[in-house]
């Protein structure tokens, strides 16, 4: 083996929560190498999931005119001639400015990238295969290591993915033309949000999944707002169903038969059955500690593996794989492994964002969790359509809904489904962090007319069906 060139902290994997960890270590200031497989930074987060999929969204919403069409007499539909190019063009330029900025940003705090295949040569040496050219190896000592390899799509050996009319959710971002109709297999977040897009675009969606109710971990208010959006919006659901076979011939449609005989003919299918940690490459053994059953690194709430010195988080650790809470966990493991307490804990609450069409946002307690905790709950709701923000973006249907503890009226959790959803939940998701609840919203004084005055509307709503509860509201007098 060559010498090894000597850091503090070697990580595994540039994505969000392995750049995050990176960052907080130089800030703190130690001498970080930071490895990565593909060209560029950024990990699924900024190449293949979240950026490029968020971007497709409001390409899609752009190009479709499905925002313009909620307002009167406004037509902006721009169908016709629409190529893959146009719908890919603003996805692409995206994620390479954020991948070039993130990059910069580690140039900037001194952080030394290398390109290639990371994987333990033992407990304190990282072996990186570089990629040709210029090809070769590089060893790279760490005091610390974390590992950050994120995970990719699942590949069910049922579905020929050799097929190019068979994809997985990184590989359709580079399909060749919009499919004329396309069934997703798995009504999860991904499959979700790619049905709503796809549907926006005039494509005939069919979402096939073994449950019989969408996300359900939603507040079912909102789950099943958002089933009747995707079934308006074209979207045919196929409950407690799972694909027995698919068939792809040479010429023609592929055919999915289903487990209750039922056939579906499509010209595109996309598998979104969940996704697989990158662990295999990492030669665990040779550091000295094991992976799960499942595939993934068992940590503890510092992140840390039975291995003291080498750390963990992302996806390669399990729920809840998020680029937001993957970030949180790698500045967490960063200040622990170098005695810091700047941050000690990731935040209690943590916020979940579905970017289906229309987007979906929650932090804190369900109403059926906050009652199965022993809670004496209220509710309060405010919809888009009274509030004259939501009048003029020509959301009908979205809403607001805060549950409170029916006794000091602290808010126990936020939910959201609308317009900007999940810029919106960011109000309430402080209020949970700070501990406030309804005085917190009456006292605050909100733009107007705005989106954020949805809080007050659905306290006031709360405070009223509270104060009916307990028979205290008057008789109104009509004069």
């Amino acid at each position: 083996m060559p010498d090894a060139l000597p850091f503090d902290l070697v990580v595994i994997g540039a994505g969000p929560g392995g750049v995050a960890a990176a960052e907080t270590a130089a800030l703190l200031g130690r001498k970080v190498a930071i490895v990565e497989a593909t060209p560029l930074v950024g990990g699924a987060a900024v190449n293949t999931g979240t950026i490029p999929s968020k971007t497709l969204r409001e390409t899609a919403l752009a190009l479709s005119g499905v925002r313009s069409r909620a307002l009167h007499g406004v037509d902006l539909s721009l169908r016709r001639g629409l190529t893959v190019n146009d719908l890919l063009r603003h996805e692409r330029a995206v994620k390479a400015t954020e991948a070039t900025q993130m990059r910069a940003r580690l140039d900037a705090y001194g952080v030394t990238v290398v390109h290639g295949t990371g994987g333990f040569h033992d407990a304190h040496t990282v072996r990186v295969v570089r990629p040709t050219p210029p090809g070769g190896e590089v060893y790279l000592r760490g005091e610390k290591v974390l590992v950050a390899t994120g995970s990719t799509p699942a590949r069910p050996t049922l579905f020929p993915f050799q097929s190019n009319r068979v994809h997985d959710s990184d590989e359709l971002l580079y399909i060749s033309a919009l499919p004329r109709s396309l069934a997703v297999i798995g009504a999860g977040v991904i499959g979700s949000e790619y049905a709503c897009m796809f549907a926006a675009l005039g494509t005939r969606v069919h979402l096939v999944d073994g449950r019989d109710k969408l996300l359900p971990f939603l507040d079912p208010d909102l789950s099943a707002a958002l089933q009747g959006a995707m079934t308006a919006g074209g979207i045919r659901f196929w409950w407690n169903e799972k694909v027995a076979k698919c068939d792809t011939p040479r010429i023609g449609e592929t055919t999915l038969t289903l487990t209750s005989g039922a056939e579906l003919q499509v010209d595109q299918v996309l598998v979104c059955a969940g996704r697989s940690a990158r662990t295999v490459e990492l030669n665990p053994a040779a550091a000295g500690f094991e992976l799960t059953p499942k595939g993934l690194i068992a940590v503890d709430e510092h992140f840390r593996t039975t291995v003291p010195h080498v750390y963990a988080v992302g996806d390669v650790i399990g729920f809840p794989a998020l680029a937001s809470t993957s970030a949180e966990q790698g500045r967490v493991a960063a200040c622990h492994m170098f005695g810091s307490d700047e941050k000690d804990a990731v935040a209690k609450f943590l916020p979940a964002g579905i970017y289906t069409i229309p987007e979906v946002s929650a932090a804190g307690l369900t109403e059926p969790e906050a009652l199965a905790a022993g809670h004496a709950v209220v509710v309060g709701r405010a919809d888009y359509a009274q509030n004259p923000r939501g009048k003029i973006i020509g959301d009908k249907s979205g809403f607001l809904k805060l549950v409170f503890d029916a006794a000091d009226m602290k808010l126990l959790g936020v939910h959201v489904i609308g317009e900007q959803a999940s810029e919106l939940v960011h109000i309430g998701l402080l209020a949970l962090m700070a501990g406030g609840g309804a005085k917190l919203f009456l006292d605050t004084c909100f733009n107007y007319p705005t989106l954020g005055d949805l809080y007050k509307l659905a306290t006031h709503d709360a405070l009223i069906r509270r104060a009916r509860h307990a028979g205290r509201i008057p008789r109104a007098v009509v004069s």
